[in-house]
């Protein structure tokens, strides 16, 4: 057991804007041997995911940050190497949240077990995990689209984004995607099969919103904020509902910036008069879904309406430099890190 060294990356610093290299350390340390009861995993793959910038800041928000010196966290597919727990076996395959590390010790709690012969052991971080869950659940629960209803979501090449249009199509709405770049528009149009797509870029961004939207927009399901959320805003239809999944617009911006005038009053005007639906959530709120869900994607998988795109990273080392380009919108698909 001596002989393998558990590789760690650890928050340094937390970071005032956008993170830099320096904000992560790399350290060894020796692989501890599991006690009765526990497990010893050795971690196949990482997700990278927006939700760890806010866990970076000491901010008050719904979960506790990570430690300055802790291993950064982060959801994980592990083998089972070692096991002195009754319900798991050498071997075994699992979902499991171990962070940043390439080997971890469990007590079973919340390892689920994963077929690797049902799909690649990947997309349990992706596609048929967290990502998809999040789709799924805030899209149905909060969106509630209607066959014909417009539907729009922002980062509709990513992971969640994807996801929410292609379950919008299968409910029978027409979905509309925004996404970052010509490659990220095709992808989101040609491969998945979204009805229209925008290219936020584009100097004409709110034009182009409004003419793929011409009897507005009924659902939003909001990723991103910022400009693109000023565009989406004004084409929203009344009782339009907006489940507030993320702010990736936002993450980066330091500590009191302002970002300009004070657009509040005239949003809650609007929210008003149109009897608007705007809700944020967080995925865990909704858990007893998740067997539905898995049972619901999988099989949508499997007759090719649920279609997805990875993008995989070789070596935890390079976790850091990966996580400040999703931050930055350079990744394409659902991010991991292939770890061992």
């Amino acid at each position: 057991m001596n002989a393998r060294t558990n590789r760690r990356i650890l928050l340094a610093a937390r970071p005032d804007g956008e993170p830099t290299p320096a904000d992560f350390t790399i350290d060894t340390a020796e692989v501890p041997e599991p006690g009765e009861g526990q497990v010893l995993l050795e971690i196949l793959y990482l997700s990278l995911d927006p939700y760890m910038r806010g866990r970076m800041s000491a901010a008050k928000s719904y979960a506790a940050p990570v430690e300055i010196g802790a291993v950064m966290e982060g959801g994980t597919v592990a083998r089972v190497v070692t096991s002195r727990h009754p319900d798991f076996a050498e071997g075994d395959i699992v979902l499991s949240h171990s962070g940043w590390q390439s080997y971890a010790l469990s007590d079973g709690t919340g390892l689920r077990k994963l077929d690797p012969a049902a799909a690649p052991v990947s997309t349990a971080l992706g596609v048929l995990g967290m990502p998809g869950f999040t789709a799924y659940a805030g899209l149905l629960t909060i969106g509630k689209p209607k066959p014909g209803e417009t539907v729009v979501v922002a980062a509709a090449s990513g992971a969640v984004g994807s996801a929410v249009g292609q379950i919008a199509k299968i409910k029978g709405a027409r979905a509309v995607g925004i996404a970052g770049g010509p490659e990220k528009c095709a992808f989101v149009r040609d491969e998945l099969g979204f009805d229209a797509v925008v290219d936020h870029r584009a100097p004409d961004f709110a034009e182009q919103l409004k003419a793929a939207c011409p009897d507005g927009i009924d659902v939003y399901f909001e990723n991103v904020g910022g400009a693109v959320w000023e565009a989406v805003f004004p084409l929203l239809n009344p009782y339009a509902r907006v489940p507030v999944c993320g702010l990736i617009a936002h993450y980066n911006e330091k500590a009191g910036s302002n970002t300009g005038r004070d657009r509040l009053p005239g949003t809650m005007r609007d929210i008003l008069t149109k009897s608007l639906t705007i809700r944020g959530f967080i995925q865990i709120e909704f858990a007893d879904q998740r067997r539905d869900f898995y049972r619901e994607a999988a099989q949508w998988i499997a007759e090719g309406r649920l279609k997805y795109k990875e993008d995989v990273v070789e070596g935890l080392e390079n976790a850091p430099n990966a996580f400040i380009d999703l931050l930055r919108g350079r990744n394409f698909g659902k991010l991991v890190v292939k770890v061992a």
